[in-house]
């Protein structure tokens, strides 16, 4: 008898908790019953899973484009954005019972997956990464997000000397300035309407931190004396979730720089104003999306290699020390109501089983 039929033997159907969203600004945990693993599954224990607020609080608040799916490249979210639906990609378990064929050298394996928030869940073996021993959860939870930020780098390819803004010091910015800061910059401004997320931005490299009424002048500040006048930053990050920060970005920039937007605003648009200077200035607008390798690094890299570089950056920053709120998921009405009302008191929220 195999070791996967040895096991399943003993095995009985596991009852998972599964946070459900409703319809706007509702969500409810349901309990559902999961059957053995089949064959080629395995069933995980979830330990604990982030919220990523951004996508997440566009679902909570209904502002996801209905005619798309939840996210095309993942197996877990290939629902359409339409009530009630299942909604998360960051959890973290402990593979408790496998099907036929799969590798029982998984059983009791620590596993980051893309899942929505639930007690467990089954999948594959090719959705789920194995840990790397020294990595604890609370920190693997990061791997989406730190992913994320690799991408973002890549994508805008900073230089030596260069002055940089990122725009935005949620999870995913604070990831980002974080990585920038070990680059050798002339500058690197954190914008953020945040005070305590603005001090949080320093203490992980910023060399200043700004809010974004007074970020164009403090960029001006920074440059050289003999700049003669405002010049702008040579790479912009907008990655607040806030479609109307693209004109600070735009204000922001100069001649020939690069904007590189990382937020998903779902359904929400705004005017940006490409006329006048911004037109003059050739600047280079470009989105940035994890779910790709861009195509200028496809020959070389590919998501395996990411995912390791992605792993040293969290052993490198230990982003588990942004962790604001720990919560059980039947406490998870009260936490996105949070988020809702008053997203300046949470950095990251994460659900412990």
């Amino acid at each position: 008898m195999s070791a996967a039929a040895d096991q399943s033997s003993l095995a009985q159907p596991q009852k998972a908790q599964q946070l459900w969203f409703t319809k706007p600004f509702a969500v409810e945990v349901r309990e559902h019953l999961l059957p053995l693993p089949a064959a080629g599954e395995l069933l995980v224990k979830t330990l604990c899973s982030a919220i990523s607020a951004g996508t997440e609080m566009l679902v909570y608040r209904g502002q996801i484009p209905g005619a798309m799916t939840l996210d095309a490249s993942l197996d877990s979210l290939q629902g359409a954005a339409t009530y009630p639906l299942q909604y998360g990609y960051a959890s973290v378990g402990v593979v408790e019972q496998i099907g036929e064929g799969v590798d029982p050298q998984l059983m009791g394996k620590r596993v980051f997956s893309f899942q929505p928030h639930a007690s467990h869940f089954l999948a594959p073996p090719a959705s789920v990464i194995v840990l790397p021993d020294d990595i604890e959860p609370e920190a693997a939870v990061f791997l989406a997000n730190m992913e994320t930020a690799v991408n973002l780098v890549q994508d805008g390819a900073p230089a030596i000397g260069e002055r940089v803004a990122v725009l935005g010091q949620g999870v995913v910015g604070l990831l980002l300035t974080s990585l920038l800061s070990r680059f050798p910059l002339a500058d690197l401004t954190a914008v953020e309407g945040v005070a305590a997320r603005r001090d949080q931005a320093l203490r992980v490299g910023a060399r200043q931190a700004v809010a974004p009424d007074s970020a164009v002048e403090s960029l001006a500040r920074s440059l050289p004396r003999e700049s003669s006048s405002f010049t702008g930053a040579d790479l912009i990050y907008e990655v607040s979730g806030v479609p109307e920060a693209l004109n600070l970005a735009v204000s922001l920039s100069g001649y020939s720089s690069r904007i590189v937007i990382g937020s998903w605003y779902g359904n929400k648009s705004t005017v940006v104003p490409l006329g006048g200077e911004a037109h003059r200035n050739r600047l280079h607008i470009s989105t940035s999306q994890v779910s790709t390798i861009a195509p200028l690094l496809s020959g070389r890299w590919d998501k395996a290699r990411r995912f390791e570089l992605a792993w040293e950056m969290i052993r490198q920053t230990q982003p588990q020390q942004l962790i604001t709120h720990r919560a059980p998921l039947h406490d998870a009405a009260a936490l996105y109501k949070l988020l809702h009302e008053a997203p300046g008191d949470v950095l990251q929220a994460i659900f412990r089983f």
